[in-house]
């Protein structure tokens, strides 16, 4: 079967899921602290990266706990054998070479294993798009998903790839972050002072697939270039529809459609900066994340992600939703508007950076390429 997969929430019959197998260290260089700028911003949720990471150019690396990557793993198997339970096809990444670290003629970057698949493709239809890449790390993900997405080519699918950036220094917008004080910043000021060039850089999680319309979070002038390429490419068969500056990156645990007419959001203040035809859609919102909700971790355990990462639910259907049993104050929220919640358990999410949506690639849903909005209705937002 080629691929197929229009949107978040129709029936899903073949997915990918991520890896972790071979995950060692953070490599906590320019493009990293800009891809994770929040991280710097301190609050309770939020430690420093500053003060708990200083920027040593000589020592980037920050080695992770084994044990918290065994135990996502074992998270992850058991998400997995959840899907194959469900009679879906699921597909796993190869895994890390025995060579990992690789150099451009520009700088040098270990690779990390196809964790968050979501990010680095989007199946838009029956093609599959490789994104264009944000962290130097993860250059060469996609690689690692190269042989499944082959037997889908071989099977009648488009595969395509967006320009691969250079990830030069000067490559990087960094006018989302420049009011924050983040060593990532000071490094591209210090600079030759050459005339920035930036580069196409773009990620699947920052896409909404609703039907024949794309929606797309643009925070640089990056994602700027990303979203008109994707224009560009998609024209005749996809809308493309932007969002200024709805977040950093990825809008996956601010919003996730669940089904035709009802949207999981982080808060109200989502619902308003959304763009007009969303706004009248039904909605869910996420309870409040409370510290019981996630583990412990010592003063050295760089945390990544929100602690609104659980929002970053997997709809296996209209009505059927997989979600982390670790925030049962959420299953209820699904569960008294009348869908079915399937627990499963994801411990160390905000050390990883992602959650369900983040995890997998779905390769084939059942929905096709339906017009939800009225051309109108976005000429009025």
């Amino acid at each position: 079967m080629k691929a197929s997969s229009f949107d978040e929430w129709s029936p899903l019959r073949e997915v990918i899921v991520g890896t972790a197998a071979g995950y060692d260290a953070h490599d906590m260089e320019l493009s990293f602290r800009l891809f994770f700028n929040d991280v710097a911003n301190s609050s309770f949720y939020y430690p420093s990266l500053e003060a708990r990471h200083p920027l040593d150019a000589a020592d980037s690396r920050r080695p992770l706990n084994l044990r918290y990557v065994e135990e996502l793993a074992e998270d992850l198997e058991g998400f997995a054998q959840t899907l194959a339970a469900a009679g879906i096809v699921v597909h796993r990444p190869g895994p890390l070479g025995t060579r990992s670290t690789f150099a451009t003629p520009d700088w040098e970057a270990t690779m990390i294993p196809a964790l968050n698949v979501r990010d680095q493709t989007i199946v838009l239809g029956d093609e599959i798009l490789e994104t264009s890449c944000q962290v130097r790390a993860r250059s060469f993900e996609s690689d690692l998903l190269k042989p499944i997405f082959a037997h889908y080519f071989r099977e009648g699918s488009r595969w395509t790839s967006m320009p691969r950036p250079r990830l030069l220094d000067r490559s990087f917008d960094t006018s989302y972050v420049s009011g924050r004080a983040t060593p990532a910043i000071q490094q591209v000021s210090e600079s030759d002072g050459s005339v920035a060039d930036f580069e196409i850089m773009i990620d699947g999680a920052q896409c909404i697939r609703l039907g024949r319309d794309l929606v797309v979070n643009v925070s640089t002038a990056n994602h700027l270039l990303g979203a008109r390429w994707l224009e560009a490419h998609l024209e005749g068969r996809f809308r493309v529809r932007v969002m200024e500056r709805f977040a950093d990156n990825h809008i996956d645990s601010l919003v996730l459609p669940l089904r035709p007419g009802l949207l999981l959001l982080r808060n109200e203040g989502v619902t308003e900066r959304l763009p007009a035809p969303l706004q009248r859609w039904d909605r869910i919102y996420a309870p409040t994340p409370r510290s019981h909700n996630f583990p412990s971790y010592d003063d050295d355990d760089l945390i990544v992600s929100s602690p609104y990462i659980d929002m970053n639910v997997l709809s296996l259907d209209e009505n059927t939703v997989v979600v982390n049993s670790l925030f049962p104050e959420l299953i209820a929220a699904l569960e008294g508007r009348g869908l079915t919640a399937v627990p499963v358990r994801h411990r160390h999410r905000r050390l990883f950076g992602g959650g369900f949506h983040c995890f997998t690639l779905d390769l084939v849903r059942d929905g096709g390429d339906e017009h939800y909005f009225e051309e109108r209705e976005w000429a009025d937002a």
